[in-house]
């Protein structure tokens, strides 16, 4: 049988001989080679010898065919007949070969199936050269039996693809027998039962997989013509109905996105398309077979593993670049739109969108990016297109571990990879596809405390999980609408809603990659423990929010969030009032009295919640984060204004509080002024303080605030058309401009000295509490403005403001005063003898810097100071002690900026510290214990010769001491001491370690104070550790040379 295909391989040699001679009349040469070719091997066929078996095989299945036709007056369907009659040949050949091979039992036996040998070839195995002569044959069957009966528009025409293909469609006679649909029939039917074997079937597939499948379309789903035309005759209901089996089949039988390649070549083509130079149109593919393609594509589509078949189909093969993109886009809206074959759009998003999110997960880097920006785009586009199913079908499937972690469902948890994969999907689909939109960004806010608890948990790990939590989380606050983003912070913070992300009894536990999973959680017996680490988790989720916050540079989000909290603040203070007034207990049930002291303690709670967030937002963000824009600080100023109305209502209006709210009208005369540009929504903003600045100037008991409040009133209400002058000095309190705003003060305008009179008195004998955190935002906005000395005041008018009785003034003066100091000005370097005393009396910080800059002097002087006792007299008493402690608090900071020089400035401290702990008021006492502390950290080696002078002042004060503060004090300066020293403790303290050791063990066994036995107890596994390492020093593979004289 291969004898006869190597006698047709030089059959088409001379075919190829005889076109190229004759260019001109390539049909007629055609035919005459076809039919001088038959002849030769009829020819040697009749002659005999080895093709006599392959004669006899071929003579039996020319009897067995129903569709050959030996009286065709066509050549070319003759030549494709006897082509066809060999392979039929050649497929029952190889075909009972096969089976005998499998059957023989001899194969099994002679085959010793060891490592080394190999196993026995299948007959039906083809060599090279045998497939090429196999692969020509193929070749000719679709040129002269398959393409030229295919109907126009479907599949490549000959024209399209050689020049001889005018050749074969001169020389095809389509006007005698048989019919063209029963030619093309006959050749798709052969070529299929060819297919069947497998050793065949990669040859037909690999190369004429869409001429059959264009066949096939035909012969099946064809519409039928008239009767009067020729080209529909030869092919049954039957044989149609056969063709489209044999389709499905062979669609359910090759690779997927080879199948969907083929079927998009079919499906598409222009309408119409110029064929260049010649001028030539191509057809456009018919109505019939761009339905049918479609309607297959959409079968292969939904099937399982079908998005994926799809996706390699059109993007295997690409490089990258703008073609890769774009077709990664077109891919995306394909898989988005539901085919107008599908039964319903719900079924097809029901299949199709966990195929998806199934895009997501690859790994190949190449295939991975295709992949995910298909997804990404498709998702996207379904979420946009349709909402209601990509929710159900997509968002909710995505979104399912993270919800699994707020129900608690499954009770055994959720599993490492099954977190990790939703937080890197929910990543690539929400962060990098970043088309918001409100489905989404309502199916993301359910799990928003999920994903928070999972931030704050791998913020106390090492986990990959960290980034991607907190990206996803500034998104959803960036680009949801404001008032759900406060509402979710409120909840994250424990003040709106439970919030706690995770479900009760499940907790988040370390994974072993690198992961985060939910597991249950272990009851807690002990109820303090329980409360510790309620209180604790709160404390630590408020301040990653802060840290979240903080990443927010570019938004207005933490200011608006810092304004609502301050208005709850108002507002919970407004309710406390109300409820003190209405309820009486009297006549309560005890039902009733409990449910009232539970609603109680939950308000009490809910107050605890939001000023430890206030004080929290308050350190760590700027005011230039908290404040962005002028509407922010005014609706600050407002929330002031509001609470301040709450507080005269109630006459609980104090010194501190007063001061605060001067200090914020001062803010809002700053934007009177001019320091700020402000736009027409920054004055329409400030129309909302008429109200409070109205109650404040009617009711509040300070006439100097009433007065400045009816000033402000009248200022805003005509647009600055009116400033009185109170408004003016009010604005210079709050900037390092105000003597400048002074002096472009107009002439005729009137100043009210009386006001600035009322106004220095009471400012004079008000004090500034720096835990306030409102107070102290405020004071930083009205600081943070002069930087440092301008070259419009001098160092003596910054000496003369430090001595002004206005807080805000003089605050400003001591931290130019410091600033310049810091940065060497060599004037405020000559004045240091004029700059300690209001340093003393005001800030600590300057005098550090003075001791920095001349240590030996100002040491000296300080020390002389700190060692000074109290005068008689109440008053001058407690300013005496409120001096020594600022002046200690001075030589604890200076101490801690010596460094290197604390061993030679460090004796005569530990004198004075040591001098000190027998002082009579045990605050000073406590203060320089802790500085001793600090100081002998530092001192090292040199820290020997006292060590025995320590140990007993220690000693007696952790034995003797009657106040608790002071034992505290002591037994921490023993922890410092094992700390700062660490491996040099037996050293230094060689002596005196036995004697430290056993106060320690004193203060655990007998002392009632449990801070002191805390300090105690961490002392002791200070201790622990260092005579651990000292007795079990670790063992080190070193080699020691040594070099002999």
């Amino acid at each position: 049988s291969m004898h006869l295909y190597n006698f047709r391989l030089s059959l088409l040699t001379r075919l190829k001989a005889h076109l190229s001679g004759a260019q001109t009349l390539q049909h007629e040469a055609l035919l005459c080679a076809l039919q001088k070719n038959q002849i030769e091997m009829r020819e040697h066929l009749v002659a005999g010898g080895d093709l006599d078996e392959a004669r006899q095989l071929l003579e039996e299945v020319r009897k067995e065919v129903s569709w050959f036709c030996s009286d065709t007056e066509d050549l070319t369907w003759s030549f494709v007949q006897e082509c066809l009659l060999l392979l039929l040949c050649l497929a029952r050949h190889l075909t009972s070969l096969l089976e005998a091979f499998n059957q023989d039992p001899c194969r099994a036996a002679s085959n010793p199936r060891t490592p080394e040998a190999a196993p026995p070839l299948p007959p039906d195995v083809l060599s090279v050269a045998q497939q090429k002569t196999l692969g020509t044959v193929l070749q000719f069957l679709v040129t002269l039996g398959l393409c030229p009966y295919l109907a126009p528009g479907v599949g490549v025409g000959l024209e399209r693809r050689s020049a001889f293909g005018a050749a074969v469609e001169c020389a095809v006679r389509r006007d005698v027998a048989p019919p063209c649909e029963r030619r093309l029939l006959v050749t798709t039917t052969v070529l299929m039962e060819v297919a069947a074997v497998s050793s065949l079937a990669t040859l037909v597939f690999t190369r004429h997989l869409g001429d059959l499948m264009a066949a096939l379309c035909q012969l099946g789903y064809r519409p039928c013509r008239p009767e009067g035309l020729e080209s529909s005759k030869g092919v049954t209901v039957e044989e149609r109905k056969s063709c489209r089996e044999a389709l499905q089949g062979l669609l359910g039988r090759v690779y997927q996105p080879i199948v969907i390649k083929e079927l998009l070549v079919l499906q598409g083509g222009p309408k119409v398309c110029s064929g260049g130079k010649g001028g030539k149109t191509l057809t456009q593919t018919p109505p019939w077979l761009r339905r049918l393609c479609g309607q297959l594509l959409s079968e292969r589509l939904m099937q399982p593993h079908g998005v994926q078949a799809v996706v390699r189909a059109i993007l295997e093969g690409t490089g990258g670049g703008d073609s890769d993109w774009r077709k990664c886009d077109a891919v995306a809206k394909i898989l988005a739109t539901c085919p107008q074959q599908s039964l319903s759009a719900e079924s097809y998003y029901r299949q199709v969108c966990p195929q998806v999110l199934e895009l997501l997960h690859f790994r190949d880097k190449v295939t991975a990016g295709q992949f995910q920006r298909v997804a990404t785009t498709a998702a996207l586009t379904m979420v946009w297109d349709q909402p209601e199913f990509a929710h159900r079908f997509l968002l909710s499937p995505l979104l399912s571990p993270l919800q699994h972690c707020v129900a608690g469902i499954p009770q055994e948890g959720v599993p490492e990879w099954e977190l990790t994969r939703c937080v890197e999907d929910v990543y690539k689909i929400y962060v990098v596809g970043n088309r918001p939109s409100g489905t989404m960004l309502s199916a993301l806010g359910d799990v928003v405390p999920a994903i928070f608890s999972l931030l704050c948990f791998t913020k106390q790990n090492v986990s990959h999980l960290r980034t991607p939590c907190q990206e996803i989380l500034l998104w959803y606050l960036s680009h949801t609408e404001t008032s759900s983003a406060l509402s979710q912070l409120k909840g994250l913070c424990f003040l709106q809603g439970d919030g706690g992300g995770v479900a009760p009894g499940f907790q988040f536990a370390p994974g072993s990659e690198g992961g985060v999973r939910l597991t249950r959680r272990e009851p807690i017996s002990d109820e303090d423990d329980a409360l510790y680490e309620k209180v604790s988790g709160e404390q630590w989720r408020v301040e990653c929010l802060v840290q979240l916050l903080a990443e927010m540079k570019d938004s207005d989000l933490p200011g608006d969030f810092f304004l609502v909290l301050l208005q709850d603040l108002t507002d919970l203070a407004a309710e406390q009032q109300e409820a003190e007034q209405q309820v009486d207990t009297s006549t309560m049930t005890l039902l009733e009295l409990e449910q009232h002291l539970v609603g109680c303690v939950h308000g009490h709670g809910q107050r605890l919640a939001l000023l430890q967030t206030l004080a929290v937002m308050c350190e760590k963000l700027p005011h230039t984060l908290l404040l962005r824009k002028p509407t922010q600080v005014v609706g600050f100023i407002e929330s002031l204004l509001h609470r301040a109305c709450v507080g005269v209502e109630r006459d609980s209006e104090n010194a501190v509080e007063s001061q605060t709210l001067s200090m914020g009208m001062g803010l809002i005369a700053t934007l009177l002024s001019g320091a700020a540009q402000l736009s027409a929504e920054d004055n329409a903003s400030m129309s909302r303080l008429l109200g409070p600045l109205k109650q404040v100037s009617q009711q509040h008991p300070d006439p100097f605030i009433q007065e400045l409040a009816s000033d402000l009133q009248a200022t805003i209400a005509t647009h600055g058309a009116y400033r009185p002058g109170s408004v003016i000095n009010a604005a210079g309190w709050c900037g390092a401009g105000a003597s400048t705003q002074r002096a472009s003060q107009p002439k005729g305008q009137n100043t009210s000295a009386a006001s600035a009179s009322a106004s220095s008195a009471r400012t004079h004998s008000m004090c500034v509490d720096p835990l306030q955190p409102i107070h102290t935002l405020a004071q930083g906005l009205s600081v943070s403005s002069a930087p440092g000395p301008t070259p419009q005041k001098n160092l003596s008018e910054w000496l003369l403001e430090a001595c002004d009785p206005d807080v805000p003034t003089r605050a400003m003066a001591l931290r130019a005063l410091t600033h310049a100091l810091r940065e060497g000005d060599k004037e405020a370097l000559e004045t240091r003898d004029k700059l300690r005393p209001i340093f003393l009396l005001c800030v600590s910080s300057g005098l550090v810097v003075l001791a920095d800059s001349f240590p030996e002097q100002i040491l000296q002087r300080l020390l002389a100071e700190y060692q000074a006792g109290p005068n008689a007299g109440s008053i001058s008493r407690g300013r005496s002690l409120e001096t020594r402690l600022k002046v200690g608090e001075a030589l604890m900071r200076a101490s801690r900026a010596m460094g290197d020089l604390a061993p030679h400035y460090g004796r005569p401290l530990i004198g004075a510290f040591l001098s000190g702990t027998r002082d009579e008021d045990s605050s000073v006492r406590a203060s320089c214990l802790s500085n001793l502390g600090e100081l002998c950290q530092r001192l090292q080696f040199s820290l020997g010769p006292l060590a025995q002078e320590l140990s007993s002042c220690l000693t007696a004060l952790i034995k003797t001491e009657k106040e608790a503060e002071v034992r505290r004090a002591a037994v921490h300066v023993i922890a410092l001491l094992l700390r700062g020293l660490s491996d040099k403790t037996t050293q230094v303290l060689g002596d005196v370690l036995l004697e430290l050791y056993r106060a320690l063990k004193w203060v655990v066994r007998t002392d009632s104070d449990e801070v002191a036995v805390l300090h105690a107890q961490l002392a002791l596994e200070e201790l622990d550790d260092i005579m651990r390492k000292f007795i079990f020093p670790q063992q080190k593979l070193e080699k020691k040379i040594v070099v002999l004289p």
